[in-house]
């Protein structure tokens, strides 16, 4: 049987990857994951969970037993995804009767019973941090009952659980350093659907990237929604109760970041996501004092006007962020800077929008995730402002954007041309066959030849002079 699991992203474009674990299991899986680098993360653990309750994985949902979709709240398009899915998977059903279906993540933490009660699209629901649970609620729909636990929790971090890597080249890795967010953007959902902040215990970080290194993985990336605000006191205490004493001798992120770096040279290390207001000095001269560190930041900026990014709680202005931009090109002059951008936000003007395009030349992004603004329920912008920015605007001024980070990322890549990257060797191109692909520091796919050397496989690491590009990838042989 061909063990697998389906991971889609919006940025993957959806993809199969391989599940490493035991065979011998009876019962069979079927995992979809939807949305961003944390749902991806979370299905490794689900993946664990049930592994060890003696599931196996199958890629075709009609021979599954049981079919979770851990799912995205944090776009409506997201979410009309998910519902068309569990639709094609109700159908299924009435071939198996049987079958077991559950929404896992963001949604089922938003909309919990309605999916169950009034769709009745699922037979189990379960939040980001019942995942434990899921055997036992497995249980009670095999009996008979409907399921649902979507309870969030101030103190999981699944820290003593090891993740099933769902990556086929066994050369990258996610590692989870923290859960929630204390941030509360208006127009996002994530507080409400993954709760508060808390951080892992470092110790459990660095054995499980010192496990990762082992076992041959070459490249790690940490993960949390906001990492900047990673803080690890010990002994159970929460960030927002901590003395100033106890803040002192705790773990910040600048200093997990050095643990990580220091477990391996040959170990690289990338982190997701920054936030602007919370990002420090410390972290980038941590960077630069590092080569294993890559030197890429993802910074996002939603919004170039300072009136829309109050309006949006962002905690900081244009000139902030425009601050942490000049701080990084002055401590990591070459780093790769991206971000994310939404159009359309309530009462964004055109004036407002010309700043977001000006504010995009002035950093010259070398990539950026872009989307027009939806409303998402239960959110501060859904209940105080007024979604007044008609959609055919909204996606003209997200198309204007979209042009523009074309014209900016192709600047970007023409500035690694005739230069020596070391390359981390990640798969095989996806155009050729006879060609490498990975990433240089700065995140960007370098595409070369492969040959007969011995350092020409899976998980090392090639220096490749850059010879030409095309808008988005660099092209190289390796020297």
């Amino acid at each position: 049987m061909d063990n697998s699991v389906k991971i889609i992203d919006e940025n993957r474009q959806g993809e199969v990857l391989i599940l490493e674990g035991n065979k011998e299991g009876k019962r069979k899986l079927y995992l979809e994951s939807y949305g961003c680098a944390m749902n991806f993360s979370d299905s490794e653990i689900v993946a664990s969970i049930l592994l060890n309750d003696g599931f196996v994985t199958t890629k075709d949902f009609n021979d599954a037993d049981v079919i979770f979709v851990n799912t995205c709240s944090i776009r409506e398009n997201a979410e009309q995804r998910v519902r068309q899915r569990l639709t094609d998977f109700k159908k299924a059903k009435k071939n198996k009767p049987e079958l077991v279906i559950g929404v896992l993540g963001c949604m089922a933490e938003r909309l919990k019973e309605k999916f169950i009660e009034e769709e009745k699209l699922v037979d189990l629901v379960v939040g980001p941090d019942a995942y434990r649970d899921i055997p036992n609620l497995l249980s009670k729909v095999e009996s008979g009952q409907k399921a649902v636990n979507v309870i969030l929790s101030k103190e999981e971090t699944y820290a003593d659980i090891t993740p099933i890597r769902l990556d086929s080249n066994g050369v990258t890795a996610f590692i989870s350093i923290m859960r929630g967010c204390d941030n509360m953007c208006s127009f996002c959902v994530v507080p409400f659907t993954r709760g508060r902040e808390r951080s892992r215990d470092p110790k459990s970080i660095i054995e499980e990237a010192k496990d990762l290194f082992e076992k041959g993985y070459r490249e790690i990336t940490l993960l949390g929604q906001n990492v900047d605000s990673y803080i690890y006191a010990g002994g159970g205490l929460k960030k927002e109760i901590l003395t100033a004493e106890q803040r002192s001798n705790a773990t910040t992120f600048s200093q997990l970041l050095e643990m990580v770096a220091l477990v391996n040279p040959d170990l690289r290390v990338r982190y997701s996501t920054s936030n602007p207001k919370d990002m420090t000095d410390d972290v980038l001269h941590v960077m630069a004092k590092h080569e294993n560190i890559c030197k890429n930041i993802h910074l996002p900026v939603q919004s170039g006007s300072s009136r829309i990014l109050e309006a949006m709680n962002r905690g900081y202005t244009r000139e902030w962020y425009m601050e942490r931009i000049l701080s990084i090109r002055k401590i990591l002059p070459e780093c790769g800077i991206s971000a994310d951008i939404i159009t359309g936000f309530c009462s964004e003007t055109e004036e407002d929008h010309k700043e977001t395009l000006s504010l995009m030349e002035w950093v010259g992004y070398d990539f950026s995730f872009m989307f027009f603004y939806s409303e998402r329920p239960n959110t501060a912008a859904e209940r105080k402002f007024d979604d007044d920015v008609p959609e055919v605007v909204k996606k003209r001024r997200l198309a204007e954007v979209i042009e523009l980070q074309k014209k900016l990322s192709e600047e970007k890549t023409k500035i690694h041309l005739n230069k020596t990257h070391r390359v981390l060797i990640e798969r095989t191109s996806k155009r050729s066959s006879e060609m490498w692909a990975g990433r240089n520091s700065q995140n960007i796919v370098v595409v070369f030849p492969k040959t007969n050397s011995v350092n020409s496989q899976l998980g090392n690491y090639a220096n490749v002079f850059v010879h030409a590009c095309t808008k988005t990838t660099l092209i190289g042989k390796a020297v």
